[in-house]
């Protein structure tokens, strides 16, 4: 067959167009690829994502210097344990800043998520050396709480950076002068609770900024003292915290 150049090149390019067309189209741009393009939100699997859209506005960024208490604190997390991680997680604080996450609780997260947020911070933050201290406090208090005693142990343990009686100060932290904050504020008293008030205590806050329940003094809180301590805090809490309205006439 003797076709002319300029018909030959034609007819090759009209095969490799119809080739295009064939194998092609999946490609063109701006049509969707198969299956979502954007994961469901209970297909979130991934600890680092759950934990930025969950956990960072109030925990901070990187499990610290957040508003709420530091997550990514061994001390903590050795006294809390993954299963009361998970429980608060899923339930929240009733009345308190903490809210549910669980779906079953009105929350927006599975099961499953909230049991990869839980176990995603105790393998990332946690230190295995903290789990065997002695003297350790327990998570939550398992006797009363005595206020009269609690402000003896105020005194010895907190006073030199919360003020004589927890109005707050000017101390040194870190060799630098820090004003602290009053902690028996109503406003703050109103929105912890007291187990957020223990687990300060207990925990601290991390670099050097508050030290934990093995405390600057000579010896250490006990178990006793800290539950203590939180029931005198507790005590100054009242019923209607905040400016009342003005009363109608």
């Amino acid at each position: 067959m003797n076709l002319k150049p300029t018909r030959l090149a034609l007819i090759n390019v009209l095969v490799a167009a119809a080739g295009f067309s064939v194998f092609g189209c999946g490609h063109i741009p701006g049509r969707p690829s198969p299956g979502p393009q954007v994961a469901r939100p209970e297909q979130v699997l991934d600890f680092a994502v759950l934990y930025k859209t969950n956990c960072s506005a109030c925990h901070g960024d990187k499990g610290k210097n957040g508003a709420a208490i530091a997550l990514a604190n061994p001390v903590y997390l050795a006294v809390i344990g993954e299963d009361s991680l998970r429980e608060i997680t899923s339930k929240g604080v009733g009345g308190k800043l903490m809210p549910a996450f669980a779906r079953s609780a009105g929350g927006t997260l599975t099961d499953q998520q909230i049991s990869i947020l839980a176990h995603g911070m105790m393998q990332q933050w946690k230190k295995p050396a903290f789990l065997s201290t002695p003297g350790m406090p327990t998570y939550r208090a398992s006797q009363p709480g005595d206020p009269v005693r609690g402000e003896q142990a105020y005194s010895q343990f907190c006073a030199s950076c919360h003020g004589a009686h927890g109005e707050g100060m000017t101390a040194t932290i870190n060799g630098k002068k820090t004003k602290v904050g009053s902690i028996v504020d109503e406003s703050y008293l109103a929105l912890v609770s007291d187990q957020a008030l223990r687990s300060f205590t207990i925990a601290g806050v991390p670099g050097g900024v508050m030290p934990d329940w093995r405390t600057d003094a000579a010896v250490p809180m006990t178990d006793q003292q800290i539950t203590d301590v939180v029931a005198w805090l507790a005590a100054k809490r009242i019923a209607d915290p905040g400016q009342p309205y003005a009363a109608h006439p």
